[in-house]
């Protein structure tokens, strides 16, 4: 029912779901989140976390480095390319610029064209992170025609003229728990504005737990939370959001 568009499974303590990842997938389903995408961040843990999701049913996964992993090492667009052919990839990611903690820095972009060029080479959809950088992301995904396989700015919190311009490349905007704290008034507004064949839901899990359980490990399972909140902010029920950002995100990674 529900489809968690970006989780990090590898990243999740097992040790709160019995050291067992079948038992937390059990508790997903309970929730009727059927479908995911585990997001890949480094090059040294793919191959451990492709092995951990290949063989779960309605589980899939990109390939890619994250924007903030300075010392990771770096993926060429071959790499990246022939990583996508692999079976249950269905995306490039997560990719991105991420200025908070930085002033911009060139190696950040430099790895960012790359992982464009290698979506629009790959034919696969782009999971974009993006924080305070709005013009070097839009000019970058431009720039380098990512309009020809869109994607999905994840876990959005940026301005709703930022959204407005990724829509018009071909691209997503992605809810995540954030949407329930207090403070993102800015978030919940951009959110009632998406057109519905442009939203999508997810949990960034195991980070940013939507409340009441904030502050604590997040999974797959809580991205009906986030549902409910979005079913509330679009005066809509919370079957008719399960129903669409499912549509999208199979419609998104061509499932």
């Amino acid at each position: 029912m529900f489809f968690d568009s970006h989780c990090h499974l590898d990243r999740i303590d097992l040790a709160e779901f019995n050291n067992d990842i079948d038992h937390l997938l059990r508790l997903t389903r309970e929730q009727q989140v059927t479908e995911m995408v585990c997001i890949s961040v480094n090059m040294e843990s793919f191959d451990d976390m492709y092995q951990k999701i290949q063989h779960k049913e309605g589980v899939y996964a990109t390939v890619g480095v994250h924007p903030d992993y300075e010392e990771a090492r770096e993926a060429s667009v071959d790499e990246l390319v022939e990583l996508s052919a692999k079976e249950k990839i269905v995306a490039i990611g997560e990719t991105g610029l991420d200025y908070y903690h930085t002033d911009g820095p060139e190696w950040q972009r430099k790895r960012f064209r790359i992982h464009v060029d290698a979506a629009v080479e790959s034919g696969k959809p782009l999971v974009i992170h993006t924080r305070q950088a709005k013009k070097d992301t839009l000019d970058i995904l431009k720039q380098h025609n990512a309009e020809k396989v869109g994607g999905v700015m994840h876990c959005f919190t940026e301005d709703w003229e930022m959204a407005k311009q990724s829509i018009d490349l071909g691209f997503y905007i992605s809810i995540s728990g954030i949407v329930t704290f207090k403070q993102a008034e800015n978030v919940r507004e951009m959110a009632a504005k998406i057109p519905d064949d442009r939203l999508l839901i997810e949990t960034d899990s195991p980070w940013l737990a939507p409340v009441p359980f904030r502050g604590k490990t997040n999974f797959p399972g809580h991205v009906r939370l986030v549902a409910e909140k979005l079913a509330e902010i679009r005066n809509t029920d919370i079957d008719s959001i399960a129903e669409l950002t499912s549509r999208n995100a199979r419609d998104l990674f061509k499932l």
